[in-house]
């Protein structure tokens, strides 16, 4: 029997189009709830850009990708860029800017802000980090950086990052994390806390960025939405956010009942 389940947010749970979660997931989230099912976010957002599922009280909170893990108000698992990294990235920005946001334990903020940082924002319908000198980064625990660089430019960048490691959801960007920080150890720590390690899970993701939750869960799913990468590492691929895909999974399993 299934304990728990994992839910990516942007593209999973909330729809790129409405910016919310849709009738059936929340159907879904109830009917689970009822079984005493452990019902776990795990995203590359802060906790301060959860507004979109605030409607639904979850179990548990993976957020910046595994980095800053919280049930209620208890801090769980954290886990920093290391120092020398974050020194380098700051020289970096200072000599060629380019837009970098930073995850610190209380909030998000930016160096600069271009048109792509603004697109991005728009597409998830949040507001853009305040802006504050790159320095800030060196005075307090940097949890996830978010460059805003192209494919291309990727493998160069992070070759001065050495205790650090990229996903990428998007063309715009990467998430970048301390080296052995994902989705899949928040899991694990969750797992760990509600004393469920080695119980049957589920995960749903759409994203790079979810590859490794879905292949750590006892059942993966893919998004019909989502990117080839997740799509292969899942053990089944549901239809899209916008076509009921969690709903559709959870019933194709038998972890819920349809709906009458």
């Amino acid at each position: 029997m299934v304990k728990a389940v994992f839910f990516d947010v942007d593209g999973t749970l909330v729809s790129f189009q409405t910016h919310k979660m849709s009738d059936s997931t929340l159907y879904a989230l109830h009917a689970m709830r009822e079984q005493g099912i452990k019902l776990i976010v795990s995203t590359g957002r802060h906790k301060s850009q959860l507004f979109s599922i605030q409607e639904f009280e979850f179990d548990g909170y993976i957020t910046l990708n595994g980095q800053y893990c919280f049930v209620d108000d208890q801090i769980i698992y954290k886990n920093c860029i290391p120092k020398k990294d974050i020194q380098t990235i700051v020289q970096m920005l200072k000599r060629k800017p380019f837009p970098c946001i930073f995850g610190a334990q209380k909030d998000l903020f930016l160096n600069y802000e271009d048109d792509e940082v603004r697109f991005i924002h728009q597409s998830v319908n949040i507001s853009p980090p305040p802006i504050c000198p790159v320095e800030r980064a060196l005075q307090e625990d940097i949890f996830q950086i978010v460059p805003y660089i192209h494919p291309e430019q990727e493998k160069e960048f992070m070759s001065h990052l050495p205790h650090c490691n990229a996903t990428r959801w998007n063309p715009l960007f990467i998430d970048v994390v301390p080296k052995g920080g994902s989705k899949a150890l928040g899991i694990q720590k969750m797992l760990e806390y509600f004393n469920l390690t080695g119980a049957e899970t589920v995960s749903f993701g759409d994203g790079g960025n979810d590859v490794e939750m879905v292949r750590m869960t006892t059942i993966g799913v893919a998004m019909g939405n989502g990117g080839e990468d997740v799509k292969q590492a899942a053990d089944y691929i549901t239809t899209s956010v916008d076509e009921d895909g969690i709903y559709n999974a959870l019933v194709h399993y038998n972890v819920i009942p349809p709906k009458k």
